[in-house]
């Protein structure tokens, strides 16, 4: 047959291959979902290359992943009959209980999101990564203290002799993470499965867990399927990307076509979600504004505000030592904040950067006397709020606030909307009767953009997004002056992101509201902040004008943090071809 490719040029078979996969949850009483969680998914995923999943949170990317493996519970899901999903021709959805989890683990393996809540805090390091060993090769006792060594070793794990019998809970978040790679690389997999492996760190370790991934693809001549919301990231490992909204496949192709000539709206706006590179616009577009269609507008700039004199707040030498023990009746004073002294002027933004242990969040929580200073003073107007007695201290607090990282945790799930916006007033004596403070609240929530109805109902019952924008309506109740916001928005797709810096911005604009913002995302402290505060071990190594600080760094250290930041445009230089 004329132009039929001949055995040599046929193209090698895909290893993983979804073909109209369809996953629906069921409800409470065994009936499926009206719409499916995953509908008519296909994508392949070549040998020795990686595809990122790219979407935000509902859109049926982790479905997938684990529906691969085989880690949805079967009791409350429902696979239509006719999905495949194909590991070298094998149907892995077809296979018995015994035969994927022989399948699992060897030729897949996956990274999960949270170490912490993945890896068994009871157990060691050692005795996790042994098991998946003995599991699936068989190696027990020395060979696998051997072997289990020779991949903490690889995987980057600093005196691994040491740390193969620590605990989760003794190893950084980043160690974590390497423990759950070395777990997952045992077996040499020939696909790794990566959900969200970077999402809770801060950039410098996000940046040397992805050059692992793609160390030990090259090495292991492994197969990636990386899962993200963030392309920024995804430029800097793709091959391949496959875009997902609302269960379905929007869009696919290279990394560099679909980066660089995105086809589908929604790709576009995920990309114009993020914080821009240079400038810093009165406003970022949401996914609503760029799927509207049409060329988004031109938004004015908002210059950097120059420090003034009308100081809200000022620290000295503001230090925090823990107390741990030593020996059987030893004590002795780790660091966490030594020494940290800055200025915050009314109605302007305080970025506060640095890794993870540098002391960003215990900064904020001492100044809210949430732990107790070792030394220094705050001062508010000032006064030292650190030496008021607890009464005295009362009046400050309406005026310092603080919205926490994690809005799951941080709302209380047996109060309403209306509770937990009332409480507050209640307590600090804000409005005259219930009636007031009720139309306060239902206020508020048109301030933060939830409806009225919102009042009624439970924090189970909103996202992620939302839930924060109640925390943010819970600290505004009191009619704060200083806002400190600790990784409020770490957590959240780039599109609930952006819709969340929009609203802080517009709240500071209203109230003239002071924010200090703790943040590992250096691109968003740099669209957020007009100081910049720079921590390292407790100490700051640097601080000074955001525009001055990005564009000129002093200190090495910060100079290794902007040099971490992912870039989206990262791809033109890889050498991938459309």
């Amino acid at each position: 047959m004329a132009g039929a490719m001949t055995p040599d040029t046929a193209p090698a078979p895909p290893l993983l291959a979804v073909r109209d996969l369809t996953v629906a949850f069921r409800d409470g009483r065994g009936a499926p979902a009206p719409a499916p969680a995953v509908n008519g998914v296909s994508f392949t995923v070549q040998r020795n290359r990686t595809v990122a999943l790219v979407g935000e949170s509902g859109s049926g990317k982790s479905v997938t992943a684990l529906a691969a493996m085989g880690l949805l519970p079967a009791e409350s899901v429902q696979v239509d009959p006719a999905s495949r999903i194909l590991l070298d021709g094998i149907d892995v959805l077809a296979l018995a209980p015994a035969a994927r989890r022989a399948l699992c683990g060897k030729d897949i393996a996956m990274i999960f999101q949270e170490p912490m809540s993945s890896l068994n805090p009871v157990l060691t390091a050692g005795y996790q990564i042994g098991e998946v060993l003995a599991r699936h090769l068989g190696l027990t006792g020395r060979a696998a203290r051997e072997r289990t060594l020779a991949l903490l070793e690889e995987v980057g794990i600093p005196e691994p002799a040491r740390r193969i019998d620590a605990y989760p809970h003794q190893l950084s978040g980043g160690q974590q993470q390497r423990v759950m790679i070395a777990m997952a690389i045992a077996c040499a997999p020939r696909l790794l499965i990566a959900d969200e492996p970077t999402t809770a760190l801060d950039v410098t370790v996000q940046k040397q867990i992805m050059a692992l991934i793609a160390r030990l693809q090259q090495a292991h001549g492994m197969a990636v399927l990386f899962i993200t919301h963030d392309l920024a990231l995804v430029a800097e490992i793709a091959d391949d990307i496959v875009v997902m909204r609302g269960g379905v496949v929007r869009e696919a192709g290279p990394a560099r076509a679909v980066l660089t000539q995105p086809r589908d709206p929604y790709t576009r706006a995920l990309l114009q979600c993020r914080p821009p590179a240079e400038g810093r616009p009165w406003r970022l577009p949401v996914i609503a504004d760029a799927m509207a269609g049409g060329e988004l507008m031109p938004v004015p700039q908002r210059p950097a505000r120059p420090q003034h004199d009308d100081v809200v707040l000022a620290v000295e030498q503001l230090s925090k030592h823990f107390m741990v023990r030593q020996g059987w009746f030893g004590r002795r004073a780790i660091p966490a904040v030594h020494n940290v002294s800055f200025t915050l002027a009314r109605g302007t933004t305080l970025g506060v950067v640095g890794e993870s242990g540098s002391g960003k969040s215990t900064l904020g929580l001492t100044l809210l006397r949430l732990h107790q200073a070792s030394a220094g003073r705050v001062l508010v107007d000032g006064c030292d709020i650190l030496g008021l007695s607890a009464q005295a201290f009362q009046p400050y607090r309406r005026r310092l606030q603080i919205v926490f990282q994690n809005p799951y945790a941080s709302l209380n799930p047996r109060f309403t909307v209306g509770q937990i916006l009332l409480e507050p007033m209640q307590l600090h004596g804000i409005g005259a009767d219930d009636a007031q403070r009720t139309r306060m609240a239902l206020d508020l929530l048109d301030k933060v953009g939830l409806p009225r109805a919102a009042l009624q109902r439970w924090p189970h019952q909103f996202s992620g997004g939302q839930r924060q924008r109640i925390a943010i309506a819970r600290c505004l109740a009191l009619r704060p002056e200083i806002l400190i916001c600790d990784e409020s928005v770490s957590a959240l797709d780039v599109s609930v992101q952006a819709q969340v810096l929009n609203l802080l911005l517009d709240l500071q604009q209203e109230y003239g509201l002071s924010y200090i913002f703790i943040s590992h995302d250096l691109s968003v402290v740099r669209y957020m902040a007009d100081q910049v505060l720079v921590m390292r071990q407790g100490e700051v190594v640097e601080q000074g004008g955001v525009e001055a600080l990005y564009r000129n760094p002093q200190h090495p250290y910060t100079q290794a943090l902007l040099a971490a930041i992912p870039d989206v445009h990262f791809c033109h230089n890889r050498g991938l071809t459309p």
